[in-house]
């Protein structure tokens, strides 16, 4: 497959911008400007399609100033790769996820916590771009390791696959080889409910499951069904357990070096495309649930969790939500605290 092949071409020149990148400057008064864009998604995806949008729009505004060349997943190495090189400034903006920082940012894993966000996605969304827990305290978390997370978005609905039987039960779950990404709080979301997480960068798990190397994982339906994981997966659990949140990220030293004018631009944009990144990944969502329905070379059996089937595993996930403020936050859990009440507003 040819992430593999990018993977490899990626880690190669990510080494050679190790040693050899000069960062582009923002406020040096040059007339044309040439960022780099990284994402965690290949072309076409929806981290892929922000990124070539968002480029699109400063080329056009800027009358051709800011050239924004724009990364798939590896073309410049896996998902901490691209987090190492935009605090260390050899990339200008990054599209990640808090769950590849949960290492580092320990109050970006409450993204992580099942069931936090109401089921409707427009409304999780509508948090996302208003709350003042995120986009206020939990920024200033990141800045304190020069990354400044200018939006967060949703790319929709996280859904469980699996091989053998659905996932309809903590039952299902009980040493279930769930892939997950690096962060410690995904992890103790599944050790709850039984499983056995396995972290895995996503370019190897096409491999891992049609292996057996693992027996499942999550990901929104676009991503599941344009990777073809549900090629090597019996079954797919509509759950809506989750939300997979990205955040448009820029390096903070970087961003507050650029003319004003240009940054004015960038926070514009930044903000045009939360609109426009909702409807997009609704439209892919919608494109590849009907995809995997279709594919009758690889069958996919669909379930659907009843509310009652769901409400057992929400009253699993809210007790995670405790060891996250005792045993996660660095803050005692206040932005979660501040994060819930929000939400409850919205409900």
């Amino acid at each position: 497959m040819i992430i593999f092949n990018l993977k490899n071409v990626g880690l190669a020149l990510a080494m050679v911008l190790t040693l050899g990148f000069l960062a582009a400057c923002g406020g040096d008064g040059d007339e044309s400007q040439n960022w780099r864009f990284v994402t965690e998604e290949v072309e076409g995806q929806v981290q892929y399609v922000y990124a070539q949008e968002f480029a699109d729009r400063m080329y056009d505004k800027t009358d051709g100033e800011v050239q924004i060349d724009v990364y798939e997943f590896g073309g410049l190495g896996e998902e901490t790769d691209q987090v190492d090189q935009l605090m260390q400034g050899a990339v200008e903006m990054a599209v990640m996820s808090p769950g590849f920082t949960g290492d580092m940012v320990s109050e970006g894993q409450l993204f992580a916590l099942h069931f936090l966000f109401p089921d409707d996605v427009a409304t999780t969304q509508d948090i996302l771009t208003n709350s003042e827990a995120l986009n206020t305290d939990l920024r200033e978390r990141y800045e304190e390791h020069n990354i400044s997370p200018l939006a967060y978005w949703t790319e929709g609905a996280m859904q469980w696959t699996s091989n053998d039987h659905p996932l309809t039960s903590p039952e299902d779950f009980e040493n279930f080889q769930m892939r997950i990404q690096m962060s410690p709080l995904i992890r103790a979301s599944y050790e709850a409910y039984g499983a056995d997480p396995q972290d895995m960068s996503w370019g190897e798990l096409y491999t891992a499951l049609d292996r057996g190397t693992v027996q499942g994982q999550e990901n929104p339906i676009f991503f599941i069904g344009d990777a073809s994981f549900h090629e090597v997966q019996d079954y797919m659990t509509m759950s809506n357990h989750n939300n997979y949140v990205a955040m448009t990220t820029v390096n903070t030293e970087w961003y507050n070096e650029l003319d004003d004018d240009i940054r004015a631009l960038v926070d514009e944009t930044t903000q045009e495309m939360q609109s426009w990144i909702f409807e997009e990944q609704q439209r892919q969502n919608e494109e590849f649930i009907t995809i995997i329905e279709e594919d009758t070379d690889n069958p996919t059996e669909i379930v659907e969790l009843t509310e009652e089937e769901r409400q057992v595993f929400r009253d699993i996930a809210t007790d995670v939500r405790e060891f996250y403020r005792s045993e996660v936050s660095g803050v005692g859990g206040e932005i979660l605290d501040k994060l819930e009440e929000e939400i409850a507003e919205h409900e």
